[in-house]
């Protein structure tokens, strides 16, 4: 095995743990902030305002975000990719909204479609930043300065 080998391994390794630890921040986001939301805001008819599809998704995108914003700027990825990150989580449910509104896609339609496109676009900026998501310790707090 090559050095440039064994990099290009250490690289992929990083790459895949960054994606499954933002995955898990998301899962958890929605285990915890999903009940403490409801329980906060039901007695002032949120569950009227989240039975629209819409509201759902971008609540549940939120319930998401938020913990995995918190492990990319403790793990001192800088406010721009964390911005760039959290775009990808909200776009595929903005995207489908018009095929939810012509009866193409139900609410649950939407639901699933869009937690599968987040995460190929979660990947995907994931891909276009390979040296952030991939690169070693010193490279990655150079890569935070924007």
């Amino acid at each position: 095995m090559t050095i440039f080998t064994a990099r290009r391994g250490v690289a992929l390794r990083r790459f895949v743990r960054h994606y499954l630890e933002m995955i898990a921040a998301m899962i958890a986001g929605m285990i915890v902030l999903g009940p403490l939301e409801s329980l906060l805001l039901n007695p002032i008819g949120w569950a009227e305002l989240r039975a629209q599809p819409e509201v759902n998704a971008l609540v549940m995108a939120t319930n998401m975000t938020i913990p995995m914003a918190v492990r990319m700027r403790f793990r001192r990825h800088g406010r721009a990719r964390t911005v760039e990150m959290a775009g990808a989580m909200y776009m595929p449910f903005v995207a489908l909204f018009p095929l939810t509104w012509l009866g193409v896609l139900s609410s649950t339609g939407l639901i699933a479609i869009g937690h599968v496109l987040m995460l190929f676009a979660m990947a995907a900026v994931m891909l276009w930043r390979r040296e952030e998501y991939a690169g070693d310790e010193e490279g990655h707090a150079r890569a935070h300065q924007s």
